[in-house]
Parts: structure tokens; C-alpha cells; sequence
């Protein structure tokens, strides 16, 4: 029976073990939303992962959607993913950059021209995001209603991923991840409640699910599908996400992948929204996740709220092939060697998650 402390084998990754560093926006990208040096020694404290997925980092500027989120879309942002690549390879771990492109949960002032953010639907957002105001400061702002793409368009956006995965490469990430989840862009064309479009992009699950599976495709034959991963959040609420038809919409996203030969699967469980727990139980939850874990017969992640025994858990009755940690990363850089030594766990400092300096971000401390 495998524990955390298993190598796996997920693609082309060889990981000395199944705990991983879960994708974490920090907000602290520099001038220009590149990756600084304080950005390469967070990631480099942190190495001991089976393996670091990147915070979520967008593929273009339409893309962003949050204050000082790094981008993989131009050359300077390139070479500060790469000091970070060098950084965490130097200390001997493995990492892959997870593509973002937030489609409607954005506003005008991260959009080229100050336009509208995109959408498959002009459809209202219940939600926030995190802009600069006038004095530079970081503040929560609600979101306009989308504009929606039109076909063109979302052929444009394909070519950003691709363009973004090819960019990761070369900045020497072991491999990628698409972000497919979590009331962002592909989420919000597989969602029917996101989803009200009448072409081949909307309508039946295959419809919906048609960008998600597009961009896999494309982004698999630029870098390699043994490099590329898929972050999920099936029955997932944030953002005003839902879906009429959970089942056969995760049923045959999950098929889908699993001919593909990615890297992995990586699924958040149901109950997390954003960062905190569900209080609305939905009692195909469950059903769903293990419907998933049927259909897809490669490397699987599960995250969402755990900690070591329920990941020690996950791995002994299959559930999981793996488990991403978040908090629990943020505040514990050496967190492999503290579940190994059974040790305490520093406790994460929630207001310094997003924006700020050194503090809360690179000074937690590691065992001695």
C-alpha cells in the first residue's frame, strides 16, 4: 500500500513522494507581473514537494484577473519563471506552472484597452476580485457583467495557451498545468450556469466541455501530454458556478482525459468554495468523485482541506494517488520532512496570504 512517502510516477514526472504543493496565489508579482527573487526563494523553501504546482499564472493579459499575479506571456516574465525553475531545481524538486486565464471574474483595469472582461456568456458575476485603487493599494472590487466570446476569439485564446505552455518550457518547468477549474474561464464554458451559448461551445456537456478538451489537445501537442496536467472542481459553487448535469458532465470530461495520456488529474473536493468549506451539502458529491476515480485510470490528485491523516486516508482506500496541500505549504516550507517527523505544524498567517512582502511569505519556520 502506498503513503505519502511512495515515489509516484505521474507522465513524465518522477516525484520521491505524493505530497504536493498546491497551486497558491500570493499576490506578489513585481513591476510588469514578473516573478521576483523573493518569488524564486519561496518556491526554492519549499522543493521537499513530490511536486510544486505554481501559483495560478495567467496566459495573456486578458487573462488576469487579480492584483499582482505573475503572467508567462512576455519575455520578462519568462525569465523570472526561470530564475524560480532554477531556484527549486538547484534544491532538487520538481515543478510545473499552471495556466490561468480567468475569463469573467476580472475588471477593466486589467484589460487591454480597459475593456470588458470575457465571458461564454454575458452573464452577472456573484463575485469579487482584487485591483490596485488610485493610491496603489491592493482592494476588493465587484465584478461588471462579461461580454461574451465570439468563435475568433476563443480561437485566439487557444493560441495563448499554447503560446503560455511553450513559454513554461522554456523557462525550464517540468511540465504544465491547466486550470480548468474554480469559476475561471474553462470552468465557466463547462458550467451550464456560466454556459448559456447556442453554438458548438454550449448546450450539451461535449459542448461545454469542448475548451477544456480543445486547449488540452493543443497545449498537449506543443510541450507533450506526459507534461500536462488538469486542475478540476467538479460541482464546484465558487464564482456562481453549477451545473444541470454533473454526472454526465464530469462523467465524460473524465473519460475524456483519461485517453489522453496526461500527466495527471488533479480534482478539488466538492465542499471547498474558493478557500472555505461548503456549508451546503450535496449528497451526489461523492457519487461524482468516485465516478471520476473510475473513469480516470491514471495519476489522480486530490485536494481540498486536507490534512495527514485524512491524506494518509485518501491513499489507502485509492481515492487518491496523491494529495496537494495549500495552508498547510504556505506556512510549513519543509512540510514533507514535518509529517515524516510527526511535528507540529506552524500556523498560516491568513492576512498575509495576498500582497505584502518577506513577511508571512518567505519567514515561516523549518524545522531544525
Amino acid at each position: 500500500m502506498p503513503s505519502l512517502f511512495s515515489p509516484l510516477r505521474a507522465g513524465a514526472l518522477e516525484l520521491p513522494n505524493r505530497i504536493i504543493m498546491a497551486p497558491l496565489t500570493r499576490s506578489r508579482a513585481g513591476a510588469g507581473n514578473v516573478p521576483t527573487a523573493m518569488t524564486a526563494e519561496y518556491y526554492r523553501q519549499r522543493a521537499t514537494a513530490g511536486l510544486i504546482v505554481s501559483e495560478a499564472t495567467q496566459i495573456s493579459q486578458q487573462g488576469q484577473g487579480y492584483a499582482w499575479t505573475p503572467g508567462i506571456h512576455d519575455e520578462a516574465q519568462v525569465a523570472g519563471w526561470r530564475a524560480v525553475a532554477d531556484a527549486v531545481h538547484g534544491a532538487g524538486g520538481r515543478m510545473v506552472l499552471q495556466l490561468w486565464h480567468v475569463g469573467r471574474v476580472s475588471h477593466p483595469s486589467f484589460q487591454p484597452g480597459g475593456a470588458l472582461p470575457v465571458a461564454p456568456s454575458a452573464l452577472p458575476v456573484p463575485g469579487k476580485t482584487f485591483i490596485v485603487d488610485e493610491a496603489g493599494q491592493g482592494v476588493w472590487s465587484d465584478v461588471p457583467v462579461p461580454r461574451a466570446l465570439t468563435r475568433p476569439e476563443i480561437a485566439d485564446i487557444l493560441y495563448d495557451y499554447v503560446a503560455a505552455a511553450r513559454n513554461a518550457v522554456a523557462a525550464g518547468m517540468d511540465g504544465v498545468e491547466i486550470h480548468a477549474g474554480n469559476g475561471y474561464l474553462i470552468d465557466q464554458f463547462i458550467n451550464s450556469a456560466s454556459n448559456r451559448r447556442t453554438d458548438a461551445y454550449g448546450g450539451s456537456p461535449l459542448n461545454r466541455a469542448r475548451l477544456l478538451l480543445e486547449v488540452v489537445d493543443a497545449v498537449a501537442a506543443a510541450v507533450g501530454p506526459s507534461r500536462v496536467g488538469v486542475r478540476l472542481t467538479p460541482m464546484g459553487r465558487f464564482m456562481g458556478m453549477g451545473d444541470d448535469t454533473p454526472e454526465e458532465t464530469y462523467g465524460l470530461i473524465a473519460g475524456e482525459l483519461n485517453v489522453r495520456g496526461l500527466a495527471y488529474l488533479h480534482l478539488v473536493e466538492p465542499e471547498i468554495v474558493g478557500t472555505v468549506l461548503d456549508d451546503r451539502r450535496d449528497p451526489r458529491w461523492d457519487a461524482v468523485m468516485r465516478m471520476m476515480r473510475q473513469l480516470h485510470k491514471g495519476t489522480l490528485i486530490r485536494a481540498g482541506g486536507y490534512d495527514l491523516p485524512r491524506a494518509q486516508a485518501a491513499l489507502a482506500d485509492g481515492r487518491a494517488d496523491a494529495v496537494a496541500f495549500g495552508r498547510s505549504f504556505i506556512a510549513n516550507p519543509d512540510l514533507p520532512a514535518r509529517f515524516r517527523a510527526g511535528a507540529p505544524l506552524n500556523t498560516p498567517d491568513q492576512a498575509s496570504f495576498f500582497g505584502g512582502g518577506a513577511a508571512g511569505y518567505t519567514d515561516y519556520p523549518s524545522l531544525r
